[in-house]
């Protein structure tokens, strides 16, 4: 009797989330908000017309308006929207408890970390102008994939 409830105590520490870890998914959440503001503002202004007003950088019209700003007739921005909203709700079931969330969450954000780098490179090498919404998304990219990097070591470690 002794040793199944010692096995159920040990079940249930490993499905709780250490402090370090809850951290770190909080900023996965707050990064993943931010991402999804940002990334929802373009998707309307692309939609309806509007022009972005760029106030840290001058090159928002040249990316905005680019052959790049689609993608299977998509605004780019929509699909980074969805992709926020997906990681968004997989670190608010990681953070429920919910530990099979994580392995999509991972895949997402890598996802989103390799698209984020191959946007970066077309407008630093292709468009050569930089759009500051572009650029606070892939601030937001970095964020949650460094934080679920360290997660990752809390929980490993």
């Amino acid at each position: 009797m002794a040793a199944s409830s010692e096995k159920i105590e040990k079940i249930a520490r490993s499905q709780k989330i250490a402090r370090s870890e809850k951290i770190s998914y909080g900023i996965t959440a707050i990064a993943s908000l931010i991402g999804l503001g940002d990334s929802v503002y373009l998707t309307v202004q692309h939609l309806t017309g509007r022009s972005v007003r760029c106030t840290i950088v001058s090159g928002c019209s040249a990316v905005l308006s680019s052959r790049y700003s689609m993608i299977g007739g998509l605004p780019t921005a929509a699909w980074g929207a969805l992709a926020y909203f997906a990681a968004f709700s997989c670190t608010v079931l990681v953070l429920s408890g919910f530990r099979p969330a994580l392995a999509p969450l991972r895949l997402i954000a890598a996802a989103m970390f390799v698209t984020t780098l191959w946007l970066f490179y077309l407008q630093a090498m292709v468009i050569r102008s930089f759009c500051s919404y572009c650029l606070l998304s892939a601030l937001s990219t970095t964020l949650i994939v460094g934080a679920l990097v360290v997660a990752g070591r809390s929980q490993n470690g």
